[in-house]
């Protein structure tokens, strides 16, 4: 990525030289030639949000910015990035979208996430240190950008225009008005689970924002509740993915006795995922922010249940998947499970079959499949 402050060589996390997706986009560089054309002062507190790959913390390293960001993928790549161009990562401050900001912040920077719910929550938990003199500027592509998202900038930080797009990227410009009546944060938000999907029926789900399906229980996670394995006897499960944690505690609830470990890349999702598990049951419990089960031992896994994400941002891939399924296997004992639900069309047992030697169909309806693999040896 070529900038005002040099050329930079970026990467995604975890490396895949197979990966032809790039670490940045034409709004990273977008905002750069703008920051340095404006002459904006960088000299006080900068703070950048939702930088995705780290492409913005890299490139401003030298004016030690903080980073706010959702994705644990997204943290580790800025850290590589950062060691990769030669910068100090110590020297930026890496934080989570839990972990409190700054209390005064100069310089704003807001990478347009995909989810307008995180965008609100951010906004509302960076509003108290914005001040008058804050230079506020967000970046994103065009079709990324809505009336809805100006309307949020407008409503929680102060009066917004637009740039002129370039190469389909476009800026929001935004001037604080400290004075604003902003209301209450609605997130995180909570609902009633609905009756007849099992052991979970009526219990009520947290759900921060950003995590998917907000509101309601989505109709993939609901016709996977009707088909879990019951009373296995398995003593360790994993809820891989977990989003808001309902998967988890139906297993947890209809396994007395076992452990289930709740890991997503997210941050708002294995916190939604505590929430809900710790008002709705009491037994043996972890909750890991990572990359999939690349952190939990070979072979000590009992059950993996799992309803992997087909994107990565914009992008749609089944590398998320893929790398879901591979670390389930190494995860897994000799006869451990692996428990999928997907869309049909993703033709998730192709992959099951080439990586465990077999795919069983538990059950399917007309946009879903749930199945199962066995871990042979």
């Amino acid at each position: 990525m070529s900038t005002p402050w040099g050329t930079y060589a970026l990467t995604r996390f975890p490396e895949d030289p197979r990966d032809r997706l790039r670490a940045w986009d034409a709004s990273d560089a977008y905002l750069l030639r703008h920051l340095a054309a404006s002459g904006t002062p960088l000299d006080g507190t900068v703070v950048v949000v939702g930088d995705r790959w780290g492409a913005l913390t890299t490139a401003l390293a030298g004016h030690r910015p903080t980073q706010i960001v959702d994705s644990f993928l997204g943290r580790e790549a800025t850290r590589a990035n950062l060691a990769r161009n030669g910068a100090d990562p110590d020297a930026t401050g890496l934080l989570t979208t839990r972990d409190t900001p700054p209390s005064r912040i100069d310089v704003l920077l807001v990478r347009i996430p995909k989810s307008l719910a995180l965008l609100e929550d951010q906004l509302h938990r960076l509003a108290p240190a914005v001040h008058e003199g804050t230079v506020i500027v967000g970046t994103g592509m065009v079709k990324e950008i809505h009336t809805s998202t100006l309307t949020l900038f407008e409503r929680i930080l102060g009066p917004t225009r637009t740039s002129l797009a370039e190469q389909k990227a476009r800026l929001i410009f935004c001037t604080p008005d400290p004075a604003l009546d902003r209301g209450a944060n609605p997130w995180p938000y909570r609902y009633r689970l609905p009756d007849g999907i099992g052991s979970p029926s009526g219990r009520t789900v947290t759900n921060h924002a950003g995590v998917f399906c907000a509101d309601r229980l989505d109709i993939g996670t609901r016709f996977f509740l009707g088909q879990l394995p019951r009373g296995t006897g398995a003593a360790r499960i994993v809820d891989l993915g977990c989003g808001n944690g309902v998967v988890g505690l139906a297993a947890a609830l209809d396994n007395p006795g076992a452990e289930v470990l709740f890991v997503d890349e997210s941050y708002q999702a294995v916190a939604s995922a505590e929430t809900t598990y710790r008002e709705n049951a009491s037994g043996a419990a972890r909750f890991e922010v990572g990359d999939g089960l690349a952190g939990v031992p070979a072979g000590s896994v009992d059950l993996v249940l799992n309803n992997p994400p087909f994107h990565s941002h914009q992008a749609m891939t089944d590398a998320t998947a893929w790398r879901m399924f591979t670390g389930a296997r190494r995860a897994l004992r000799p006869g451990g499970e692996l428990w999928v639900v997907g869309n049909r069309h993703l033709g998730y047992h192709l992959k099951l079959r080439r990586l465990f030697g077999n795919s069983e169909l538990v059950a399917s309806d007309a946009k879903f499949v749930v199945l199962r693999a066995v871990k042979k040896r």
